[in-house]
């Protein structure tokens, strides 16, 4: 399936390393019929080897400035990092001036296609999106935590989610945010959570399309888990460790305090009032929300 440019390069790395010119054959010479996406590392193309094999290519940018050497260590440290949450990597190609990723093909794509597709949208059923959600963080805990290394993603979001077949999350660019130093084509995100939370209009977080089938209790749930992630101060932060606990239980969470965010944006505004917790109830929940003075 493979042919190899060099025995040199193939102890080197230890790892799989594709001729580009079966590359260029596999994905029609990086034709656009074939292009899937472009995030900031580049863009991804789908192939197909001789052998049938659908794989995805990632085509890295030239003005990531990396060496040689620097790029296959860090290729070495993707490709020990193993999990079911994760999206395998096959192998690489670098011939050139070309750096490339091989990846396993999700036939499913990712996330953000199914969320933001009116139709798509309606094959998510809470049940999935609870599925979807709990996969992700056991794929961030093992990164963060259970791997032989420590990698913190950076960029975790619906386009750097992908699915399987069977609609099981598998988080991608886990390594490349080391390896080039985050997506340059990150954008902020609305910041819209936290005051629906405190104006007690959670509903409106998420999906209409899912409410009749939903777990309310599970819903709210996770959009206080969410917020918990947004802590001003680290220590407030909860670990994925116990991320993945709070969503597979019934426990009581933690109070909310203030995102960072929305304390700074108030430090600078008409008001820098200290917070007080009070607790409200939502649609019969009980959730502990803050409250400016």
């Amino acid at each position: 399936m493979l042919d190899h440019t060099s025995e040199e390069q193939k102890e080197d790395l230890e790892l799989p390393l594709f001729d580009l010119s079966k590359i260029a054959t596999a994905t029609n010479n990086f034709s656009m019929d074939y292009k899937l996406g472009e995030g900031g590392f580049g863009p991804v193309y789908k192939g197909k080897l001789e052998d049938g094999q659908e794989i995805a290519v990632k085509r890295l940018s030239r003005s990531s400035g990396q060496g040689l050497n620097e790029f296959k260590n860090e290729v070495i440290l993707i490709a020990k990092l193993q999990h079911r949450n994760l999206v395998k990597l096959l192998g690489c190609c670098i011939q050139d001036e070309e750096k490339l990723l091989v990846y396993e093909y999700m036939p499913n794509k990712s996330l953000d296609s199914f969320i933001f597709d009116q139709t798509q949208r309606r094959q998510l059923v809470w049940s999935r999106r609870h599925h979807i959600i709990c996969g992700i963080a056991r794929g961030l805990l093992y990164l963060h935590q259970d791997s032989r290394l420590r990698i913190i993603h950076r960029d975790i979001k619906a386009s750097n989610v992908l699915l399987d077949c069977e609609m099981n999350p598998k988080i991608s660019d886990f390594g490349l945010a080391r390896t080039f130093g985050g997506d340059q084509s990150a954008a902020n995100t609305e910041r819209v959570a936290w005051n629906l939370w405190r104006e007690e209009r959670p509903l409106e977080l998420f999906d209409e399309c899912i409410e009749e089938n939903c777990n309310l209790s599970e819903v709210f749930r996770c959009i206080h888990i969410s917020l918990l992630c947004l802590e001003e101060h680290p220590q407030y932060r909860p670990s994925m460790s116990s991320v993945v606990v709070m969503l597979g239980s019934d426990a009581v969470l933690p109070q909310l305090r203030q995102p960072g965010f929305f304390i700074r944006e108030h430090l600078h505004g008409e008001s820098s009032s200290p917070f007080k917790n009070s607790t409200t109830s939502i649609n019969g929940l009980s959730n502990t929300v803050p409250e400016a003075l």
